[in-house]
């Protein structure tokens, strides 16, 4: 295939590349330590190690390469749904106290890049 304008074609390919880059805003990481801290999601979790609830580490560890981990995370933060701590009894997780969808999605997108 024969191009008649070579440095139109290379301005559009770069415009392409430039816009390819990242769909996904950066995670802020300050927003979602301040919501867990605020909601006392620390006192059953830590970065690192397992408390009552597993770490934050393992549950991105979990969704590693799955679609749903998003989506399950905000799912288990704000619905209350039974979840399995260290000690293998079951109780409801805390829901959440935020309805802001864009804070939800940053504290998913957070754990899951731990």
């Amino acid at each position: 295939m024969k191009f008649k304008n070579p440095l139109l074609t290379t301005g559009c390919l770069i415009l392409a590349l430039a816009g390819a880059g990242s769909v996904h805003a950066a995670v802020d990481a300050a927003q979602a330590q301040e919501l867990m801290e605020s909601n006392k999601c620390t006192k059953c979790h830590s970065i690192e190690k397992t408390k009552t609830g597993p770490s934050l580490k393992s549950v991105a560890a979990k969704y590693k390469g799955k679609a749903e981990g998003e989506d399950n995370i905000i799912k288990t933060i704000t619905t209350g749904r039974k979840v399995k701590l260290a000690d293998g009894t079951e109780e409801d997780h805390k829901i959440i106290k935020t309805q802001d969808a864009a804070k939800l999605k940053n504290l998913a997108q957070w754990v899951l890049s731990l």
